[in-house]
């Protein structure tokens, strides 16, 4: 089964990155851009009997930084 982790930075966490594309797509004429928030999506194949406990677990111990990320998991 195919499974999607989308984690993302928790509001008020400066985005550094954010802030390069923005300032980016400014320079490249794009207006209207208000903000820019850059997550990152993880892809895992895993057994068809793995739990939603298993898989967040998987977040909260490597994926994700419970500290300044939010996480989501996406069954495809």
């Amino acid at each position: 089964m195919k499974v999607r982790v989308h984690v993302s930075l928790k509001p008020g966490v400066l985005d550094p990155q954010g802030r390069a594309v923005h300032h980016a797509l400014e320079g490249l004429g794009f207006t209207g851009v208000q903000d820019v928030r850059v997550g990152r999506l993880i892809e895992l194949e895993v057994a068809d009997d793995t739990t939603d406990a298993t898989l967040d677990d998987m977040c909260r111990r490597l994926l994700a930084n419970g500290v300044v990320e939010n996480y989501r998991v996406e069954r495809v």
